[in-house]
Protein backbone atom coordinates (compact mmCIF):
# COMPACT_ATOMS: atom_id res chain seq x y z
CA UNK A 1 0.00 0.00 0.00
CA UNK A 2 2.83 2.33 0.91
CA UNK A 3 4.58 1.54 -2.37
CA UNK A 4 1.41 2.35 -4.32
CA UNK A 5 1.09 5.73 -2.59
CA UNK A 6 4.66 6.64 -3.48
CA UNK A 7 4.09 5.78 -7.13
CA UNK A 8 0.95 7.92 -7.23
CA UNK A 9 2.87 10.83 -5.69
CA UNK A 10 5.73 10.52 -8.24
CA UNK A 11 3.25 10.51 -11.13
CA UNK A 12 1.64 13.69 -9.82
CA UNK A 13 5.04 15.43 -9.54
CA UNK A 14 6.03 14.46 -13.10
CA UNK A 15 2.68 15.66 -14.45
CA UNK A 16 3.11 18.99 -12.65
CA UNK A 17 6.64 19.47 -13.99
CA UNK A 18 5.52 18.65 -17.51
CA UNK A 19 2.70 21.17 -17.25
CA UNK A 20 5.10 23.89 -16.09
CA UNK A 21 7.50 23.16 -18.95
CA UNK A 22 4.72 23.47 -21.50
CA UNK A 23 3.63 26.82 -20.06
CA UNK A 24 7.17 28.18 -20.21
CA UNK A 25 7.69 27.52 -23.93
CA UNK A 26 4.20 28.46 -25.08
CA UNK A 27 4.37 31.28 -27.68
CA UNK A 28 2.07 34.22 -27.21
CA UNK A 29 1.57 36.64 -30.12
CA UNK A 30 2.50 40.21 -29.25
CA UNK A 31 -0.31 42.52 -30.27
CA UNK A 32 0.52 45.77 -32.09
CA UNK A 33 -1.69 48.74 -32.94
CA UNK A 34 -2.22 50.27 -36.34
CA UNK A 35 -0.77 53.69 -37.17
CA UNK A 36 -3.58 56.23 -36.72
CA UNK A 37 -1.99 59.34 -38.22
CA UNK A 38 0.07 59.98 -41.34
CA UNK A 39 1.97 63.28 -41.24
CA UNK A 40 4.03 63.60 -44.44
CA UNK A 41 3.46 63.88 -47.33
CA UNK A 42 -0.02 65.41 -47.07
CA UNK A 43 -2.94 63.87 -48.92
CA UNK A 44 -3.00 64.38 -52.71
CA UNK A 45 0.49 65.87 -52.69
CA UNK A 46 1.89 66.28 -56.19
CA UNK A 47 5.55 65.41 -56.71
CA UNK A 48 7.45 65.94 -59.95
CA UNK A 49 10.28 63.43 -60.06
CA UNK A 50 13.80 64.51 -61.03
CA UNK A 51 16.76 62.39 -62.03
CA UNK A 52 19.25 63.58 -59.38
CA UNK A 53 20.46 60.62 -57.31
CA UNK A 54 19.99 62.62 -54.10
CA UNK A 55 16.35 63.59 -54.83
CA UNK A 56 13.92 62.08 -52.31
CA UNK A 57 10.52 62.57 -50.65
CA UNK A 58 10.10 62.57 -46.86
CA UNK A 59 7.47 60.30 -45.25
CA UNK A 60 6.49 60.47 -41.56
CA UNK A 61 3.75 59.00 -39.35
CA UNK A 62 2.63 58.55 -35.75
CA UNK A 63 4.19 55.78 -33.65
CA UNK A 64 2.26 52.58 -32.99
CA UNK A 65 2.02 50.75 -29.63
CA UNK A 66 2.88 47.16 -28.74
CA UNK A 67 1.50 44.92 -26.02
CA UNK A 68 4.91 44.16 -24.52
CA UNK A 69 6.26 47.71 -24.77
CA UNK A 70 8.84 46.73 -27.39
CA UNK A 71 9.58 48.70 -30.54
CA UNK A 72 7.42 47.94 -33.58
CA UNK A 73 8.72 47.93 -37.11
CA UNK A 74 7.25 49.82 -40.05
CA UNK A 75 6.91 49.40 -43.80
CA UNK A 76 5.61 51.96 -46.28
CA UNK A 77 3.28 50.20 -48.71
CA UNK A 78 2.12 51.53 -52.09
CA UNK A 79 -0.90 50.34 -54.06
CA UNK A 80 -3.14 51.41 -56.91
CA UNK A 81 -5.90 53.80 -55.90
CA UNK A 82 -8.71 51.74 -54.37
CA UNK A 83 -6.44 48.77 -53.59
CA UNK A 84 -6.55 47.08 -50.19
CA UNK A 85 -2.74 46.57 -49.83
CA UNK A 86 -3.15 42.79 -49.68
CA UNK A 87 -0.81 42.64 -52.70
CA UNK A 88 0.91 46.05 -52.68
CA UNK A 89 2.79 47.36 -55.68
CA UNK A 90 5.88 48.08 -53.60
CA UNK A 91 7.01 47.95 -49.97
CA UNK A 92 10.09 49.23 -48.20
CA UNK A 93 11.17 49.54 -44.58
CA UNK A 94 11.49 52.83 -42.75
CA UNK A 95 14.72 54.44 -41.58
CA UNK A 96 16.82 52.82 -38.84
CA UNK A 97 16.24 49.34 -40.29
CA UNK A 98 12.48 49.66 -39.98
CA UNK A 99 12.25 51.05 -36.44
CA UNK A 100 11.96 54.78 -37.27
CA UNK A 101 8.62 56.50 -37.87
CA UNK A 102 9.93 58.15 -41.02
CA UNK A 103 11.68 57.42 -44.28
CA UNK A 104 13.30 59.19 -47.20
CA UNK A 105 12.19 57.54 -50.45
CA UNK A 106 14.25 58.37 -53.51
CA UNK A 107 12.65 59.68 -56.66
CA UNK A 108 14.01 56.64 -58.53
CA UNK A 109 12.05 54.35 -56.20
CA UNK A 110 8.93 56.48 -56.64
CA UNK A 111 9.43 56.24 -60.39
CA UNK A 112 9.41 52.44 -60.07
CA UNK A 113 6.19 52.68 -58.06
CA UNK A 114 4.64 54.84 -60.79
CA UNK A 115 5.65 52.32 -63.44
CA UNK A 116 4.14 49.44 -61.45
CA UNK A 117 0.93 51.46 -61.13
CA UNK A 118 0.71 51.76 -64.92
CA UNK A 119 1.80 55.40 -65.14
CA UNK A 120 3.67 55.81 -68.43
CA UNK A 121 7.10 57.47 -68.54
CA UNK A 122 6.82 61.25 -68.56
CA UNK A 123 3.14 61.18 -67.51
CA UNK A 124 1.31 61.80 -64.23
CA UNK A 125 -0.94 59.58 -62.17
CA UNK A 126 -2.10 58.72 -58.65
CA UNK A 127 -0.99 55.99 -56.27
CA UNK A 128 -1.94 55.47 -52.64
CA UNK A 129 0.20 54.67 -49.62
CA UNK A 130 -0.11 53.64 -46.01
CA UNK A 131 1.94 52.15 -43.17
CA UNK A 132 2.14 48.48 -42.15
CA UNK A 133 3.12 47.93 -38.50
CA UNK A 134 4.61 44.65 -37.32
CA UNK A 135 5.78 43.01 -34.11
CA UNK A 136 6.97 39.47 -34.57
CA UNK A 137 4.55 37.70 -36.89
CA UNK A 138 1.69 40.15 -36.26
CA UNK A 139 1.15 42.74 -39.00
CA UNK A 140 -1.44 45.51 -39.00
CA UNK A 141 -2.30 47.78 -41.93
CA UNK A 142 -3.16 51.36 -41.03
CA UNK A 143 -6.78 52.33 -41.83
CA UNK A 144 -5.48 55.75 -42.92
CA UNK A 145 -4.62 55.93 -46.63
CA UNK A 146 -3.24 58.86 -48.57
CA UNK A 147 -2.92 59.57 -52.26
CA UNK A 148 0.24 60.74 -54.01
CA UNK A 149 0.22 62.29 -57.48
CA UNK A 150 3.43 61.36 -59.26
CA UNK A 151 4.79 63.02 -62.39
CA UNK A 152 7.07 60.22 -63.51
CA UNK A 153 10.48 60.32 -65.10
CA UNK A 154 10.89 59.54 -68.76
CA UNK A 155 12.63 56.28 -67.92
CA UNK A 156 12.25 52.68 -69.05
CA UNK A 157 9.98 50.21 -67.28
CA UNK A 158 11.88 47.23 -68.73
CA UNK A 159 15.55 47.88 -68.01
CA UNK A 160 18.18 45.61 -69.61
CA UNK A 161 20.74 43.75 -67.52
CA UNK A 162 23.52 44.20 -70.08
CA UNK A 163 24.44 46.78 -72.70
CA UNK A 164 26.84 46.79 -75.67
CA UNK A 165 28.05 49.25 -78.32
CA UNK A 166 28.07 48.04 -81.91
CA UNK A 167 28.06 49.38 -85.47
CA UNK A 168 30.61 50.67 -88.01
CA UNK A 169 31.50 53.67 -85.82
CA UNK A 170 32.36 51.45 -82.85
CA UNK A 171 35.66 49.73 -82.10
CA UNK A 172 34.03 46.32 -82.53
CA UNK A 173 32.72 47.21 -85.98
CA UNK A 174 29.45 46.04 -87.48
CA UNK A 175 29.89 42.45 -86.25
CA UNK A 176 27.54 42.28 -83.26
CA UNK A 177 29.52 39.34 -81.85
CA UNK A 178 32.44 41.77 -81.38
CA UNK A 179 30.34 44.44 -79.62
CA UNK A 180 32.06 46.11 -76.65
CA UNK A 181 30.47 45.76 -73.22
CA UNK A 182 29.33 48.61 -71.02
CA UNK A 183 30.00 48.39 -67.28
CA UNK A 184 26.88 48.39 -65.10
CA UNK A 185 27.59 50.99 -62.42
CA UNK A 186 24.20 50.82 -60.66
CA UNK A 187 20.74 49.42 -61.33
CA UNK A 188 19.76 50.66 -64.78
CA UNK A 189 23.01 52.67 -65.18
CA UNK A 190 25.80 51.79 -67.62
CA UNK A 191 29.11 53.31 -68.69
CA UNK A 192 31.70 52.69 -71.41
CA UNK A 193 35.06 54.23 -72.40
CA UNK A 194 35.45 53.78 -76.16
CA UNK A 195 36.40 55.43 -79.44
CA UNK A 196 33.74 56.39 -81.99
CA UNK A 197 34.35 57.40 -85.60
CA UNK A 198 32.55 60.40 -87.04
CA UNK A 199 30.17 59.94 -89.96
CA UNK A 200 29.55 56.25 -89.26
CA UNK A 201 26.61 54.52 -87.58
CA UNK A 202 26.48 52.92 -84.15
CA UNK A 203 23.80 51.75 -81.73
CA UNK A 204 23.46 50.19 -78.27
CA UNK A 205 22.04 46.68 -77.83
CA UNK A 206 21.06 44.61 -74.81
CA UNK A 207 22.78 41.42 -76.00
CA UNK A 208 25.06 40.15 -78.76
CA UNK A 209 22.23 38.95 -80.94
CA UNK A 210 20.67 40.21 -84.16
CA UNK A 211 17.28 40.15 -82.41
CA UNK A 212 18.53 42.28 -79.52
CA UNK A 213 16.71 45.37 -78.34
CA UNK A 214 18.27 48.53 -79.82
CA UNK A 215 18.67 51.89 -78.10
CA UNK A 216 19.70 55.24 -79.52
CA UNK A 217 19.48 59.00 -79.06
CA UNK A 218 18.62 61.56 -81.71
CA UNK A 219 19.95 64.49 -79.67
CA UNK A 220 22.67 62.91 -77.44
CA UNK A 221 20.51 63.70 -74.40
CA UNK A 222 17.39 61.48 -74.33
CA UNK A 223 17.65 57.73 -74.71
CA UNK A 224 15.05 55.95 -76.80
CA UNK A 225 14.30 52.39 -77.85
CA UNK A 226 14.45 51.86 -81.60
CA UNK A 227 11.40 50.23 -83.14
CA UNK A 228 13.04 50.52 -86.56
CA UNK A 229 16.63 50.23 -87.80
CA UNK A 230 17.65 53.52 -86.21
CA UNK A 231 21.19 54.42 -85.14
CA UNK A 232 23.43 57.33 -84.12
CA UNK A 233 26.47 59.25 -85.35
CA UNK A 234 29.06 61.48 -83.67
CA UNK A 235 30.37 64.63 -85.34
CA UNK A 236 33.93 64.16 -84.06
CA UNK A 237 36.14 61.08 -84.03
CA UNK A 238 37.26 60.82 -80.42
CA UNK A 239 37.43 58.67 -77.31
CA UNK A 240 34.31 59.10 -75.18
CA UNK A 241 32.95 58.18 -71.78
CA UNK A 242 29.32 57.36 -72.50
CA UNK A 243 26.95 57.12 -69.54
CA UNK A 244 23.46 55.72 -70.01
CA UNK A 245 20.72 55.79 -67.36
CA UNK A 246 17.63 53.75 -68.24
CA UNK A 247 15.93 54.88 -65.02
CA UNK A 248 15.55 58.37 -66.44
CA UNK A 249 16.18 57.66 -70.16
CA UNK A 250 19.24 59.88 -70.43
CA UNK A 251 22.58 59.62 -72.19
CA UNK A 252 25.70 61.67 -71.49
CA UNK A 253 28.86 62.00 -73.60
CA UNK A 254 32.23 63.17 -72.27
CA UNK A 255 35.20 63.38 -74.61
CA UNK A 256 38.43 62.02 -73.11
CA UNK A 257 41.15 64.17 -74.65
CA UNK A 258 44.05 62.67 -72.70
CA UNK A 259 45.09 60.67 -69.63
CA UNK A 260 48.40 61.32 -67.92
CA UNK A 261 50.40 59.81 -65.07
CA UNK A 262 50.00 62.30 -62.21
CA UNK A 263 53.08 62.34 -59.96
CA UNK A 264 51.88 63.78 -56.66
CA UNK A 265 55.29 64.98 -55.29
CA UNK A 266 55.73 67.25 -58.34
CA UNK A 267 52.01 68.14 -58.51
CA UNK A 268 51.98 67.56 -62.28
CA UNK A 269 51.73 65.00 -65.05
CA UNK A 270 54.94 62.99 -65.47
CA UNK A 271 54.04 61.61 -68.94
CA UNK A 272 50.92 60.98 -71.03
CA UNK A 273 49.30 57.63 -71.76
CA UNK A 274 48.20 57.51 -75.43
CA UNK A 275 44.98 55.65 -76.21
CA UNK A 276 45.64 52.11 -77.46
CA UNK A 277 42.07 51.07 -78.17
CA UNK A 278 39.14 49.25 -76.52
CA UNK A 279 39.37 51.15 -73.25
CA UNK A 280 43.16 50.94 -72.76
CA UNK A 281 45.62 53.83 -72.37
CA UNK A 282 49.35 53.07 -72.08
CA UNK A 283 52.59 55.09 -71.86
CA UNK A 284 56.28 54.54 -71.05
CA UNK A 285 58.82 56.72 -69.24
CA UNK A 286 61.50 56.76 -66.58
CA UNK A 287 59.95 57.16 -63.14
CA UNK A 288 62.30 58.66 -60.56
CA UNK A 289 61.01 58.95 -57.00
CA UNK A 290 61.42 62.40 -55.43
CA UNK A 291 64.00 62.66 -52.67
CA UNK A 292 62.64 64.33 -49.56
CA UNK A 293 64.26 64.93 -46.15
CA UNK A 294 62.35 61.95 -44.73
CA UNK A 295 62.94 59.61 -47.68
CA UNK A 296 61.70 59.07 -51.24
CA UNK A 297 58.19 60.00 -52.34
CA UNK A 298 56.54 57.69 -54.90
CA UNK A 299 52.85 58.62 -54.76
CA UNK A 300 50.81 58.85 -57.97
CA UNK A 301 47.39 58.74 -59.61
CA UNK A 302 46.00 59.75 -63.06
CA UNK A 303 44.72 63.01 -64.47
CA UNK A 304 42.32 63.41 -67.38
CA UNK A 305 41.58 66.25 -69.77
CA UNK A 306 37.93 66.00 -70.79
CA UNK A 307 35.27 67.95 -72.64
CA UNK A 308 31.68 67.86 -71.38
CA UNK A 309 28.90 70.16 -72.61
CA UNK A 310 31.51 72.09 -74.64
CA UNK A 311 33.52 72.86 -71.49
CA UNK A 312 37.06 71.69 -70.72
CA UNK A 313 37.15 69.79 -67.45
CA UNK A 314 40.05 68.31 -65.48
CA UNK A 315 39.31 65.03 -63.68
CA UNK A 316 41.33 62.43 -61.80
CA UNK A 317 41.38 58.67 -61.34
CA UNK A 318 42.54 57.38 -57.97
CA UNK A 319 42.59 54.31 -55.77
CA UNK A 320 39.25 52.56 -55.37
CA UNK A 321 40.57 50.91 -52.23
CA UNK A 322 42.45 53.24 -49.82
CA UNK A 323 46.13 52.40 -49.45
CA UNK A 324 49.26 53.90 -47.91
CA UNK A 325 51.85 51.25 -48.68
CA UNK A 326 53.98 50.16 -51.61
CA UNK A 327 52.73 47.08 -53.47
CA UNK A 328 54.65 43.83 -53.73
CA UNK A 329 54.36 40.92 -56.19
CA UNK A 330 52.03 39.31 -53.63
CA UNK A 331 49.67 42.30 -53.44
CA UNK A 332 46.00 41.69 -54.16
CA UNK A 333 44.94 42.82 -57.68
CA UNK A 334 42.39 45.09 -55.95
CA UNK A 335 45.33 47.33 -54.98
CA UNK A 336 45.34 48.65 -58.56
CA UNK A 337 41.57 49.14 -58.97
CA UNK A 338 40.51 52.57 -60.23
CA UNK A 339 37.67 54.95 -59.48
CA UNK A 340 36.79 58.39 -60.85
CA UNK A 341 37.40 60.93 -58.08
CA UNK A 342 34.95 63.61 -57.02
CA UNK A 343 37.63 66.31 -56.70
CA UNK A 344 41.03 67.12 -58.18
CA UNK A 345 43.71 67.15 -55.46
CA UNK A 346 47.46 66.63 -55.16
CA UNK A 347 47.51 63.76 -52.66
CA UNK A 348 44.10 62.20 -52.02
CA UNK A 349 43.28 58.63 -53.15
CA UNK A 350 46.79 57.96 -54.45
CA UNK A 351 48.80 54.78 -54.95
CA UNK A 352 52.51 54.16 -54.31
CA UNK A 353 54.91 52.70 -56.86
CA UNK A 354 56.72 49.50 -55.96
CA UNK A 355 60.36 49.96 -54.88
CA UNK A 356 61.79 48.44 -58.08
CA UNK A 357 60.19 51.17 -60.24
CA UNK A 358 62.52 53.93 -58.98
CA UNK A 359 64.79 55.21 -61.77
CA UNK A 360 63.62 52.59 -64.28
CA UNK A 361 61.87 52.78 -67.64
CA UNK A 362 58.32 51.75 -66.77
CA UNK A 363 55.16 51.15 -68.78
CA UNK A 364 51.94 52.26 -67.11
CA UNK A 365 48.54 51.23 -68.50
CA UNK A 366 45.02 52.28 -67.54
CA UNK A 367 42.39 49.66 -68.39
CA UNK A 368 38.76 50.78 -68.44
CA UNK A 369 36.75 47.90 -69.88
CA UNK A 370 33.15 47.03 -69.14
CA UNK A 371 33.59 43.29 -68.57
CA UNK A 372 36.11 43.65 -65.72
CA UNK A 373 37.11 45.91 -62.85
CA UNK A 374 38.57 49.27 -63.88
CA UNK A 375 42.27 48.88 -63.08
CA UNK A 376 45.83 49.75 -64.08
CA UNK A 377 49.16 47.99 -64.57
CA UNK A 378 52.74 49.05 -63.80
CA UNK A 379 55.49 47.12 -65.60
CA UNK A 380 59.26 47.75 -65.25
CA UNK A 381 60.87 47.28 -68.67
Amino acid sequence: MKKTAILIWLAAVIATLGSCKTDNIAYTDVQVTAVDNLFEPFDNKAVKLVSAASASLFFEWEAALTEDGGAPQYEIAFDVVGGDFSKPLYKLTSNNKGYATNAYITHKVLNSVASLAGINPGESGDVQWTIVTSRGINRVISPVVRKLKISSLEGFADIPNELYATGEASEGGADIAAALAFKQTATGEFEIYTKLEAGKKYVFVDRKDNDARRFYSDNQVKLKEATEDLSMEVTKTAVYRIQVDFNVATINFTEIKSIGLWFSPDNKIMFNLPYQGKGIWSGTGVIAFKQEGWGKDERYKFQLETVANNKNVIEQFGAKNPTDSRPTPASDPAYYYIKLLKAVTQWDDKWKFASEVDGKSTTVSVILQGDKEYTHQVTVN
